[in-house]
């Protein structure tokens, strides 16, 4: 795995003026599911649509990693994903959503019983835009599935979905997660 993400923030000066206001590693840092679980590189979240921008104030603090965006926000982060291996192979239930509730969201985990596609499978209510940025990715649905490889966008629009790197080396991934609303038929 790669150090944390750098991260550059801009803003104004007393005079209106453009400036680099931040620029070192990002504050939140965080292996997520142990030694083999991902590395989460918490960038920025904003709290509101339309997002409030004045002179110079910043991230909107918040404590440990979430999973999701903010309510009405947005999240962007960046993925460190180790290889597969074997070590999802026999993961319960219980386990996927202690690996979810780690991140705040034990309730996205859709890994079952009677089994899944990935046992990180999840759905949220965001719309996340992922770009690989280096590696390569498995993108798993319900029905289906597609390699995603460096320089895929991904749209993610509220599905179940996993994500499994069968490769022998780190895949590195960015999302930006908006908060949504599932339609009826959908909730």
């Amino acid at each position: 795995m790669t150090g944390p993400t750098r991260r550059i923030v801009t803003g104004h000066n007393s005079k209106g003026q453009a400036i680099i206001q931040e620029d070192g590693p990002v504050p939140r840092y965080q292996n997520i599911g142990g030694d083999t679980g991902p590395m989460f590189h918490e960038v920025w979240n904003t709290r509101e649509t339309p997002a409030h921008i004045d002179a110079a104030s910043g991230e909107p603090a918040e404590e440990g990693i979430k999973l999701a965006p903010p309510r009405n926000g947005t999240r962007i982060r960046v993925l460190d994903i180790p290889p597969d291996g074997d070590k999802l192979d026999n993961v319960t239930p219980e386990e996927a959503r202690a690996h979810f509730a780690e991140v705040g969201a034990g309730d996205a985990s859709s890994h079952s019983a009677s089994g899944s596609r990935h046992a990180h499978m999840h759905r949220t209510e965001t719309v996340d835009y992922g770009i690989v940025l280096e590696g390569e990715l498995v993108l798993i649905v319900d029905e289906g599935e597609t390699v995603c490889r460096a320089g895929d966008i991904i749209v993610q629009r509220g599905t179940n979905h996993g994500w499994a790197n069968r490769t022998d080396r780190n895949c590195r991934i960015a999302f930006i997660l908006i908060d949504g609303t599932f339609s009826e038929e959908l909730a």
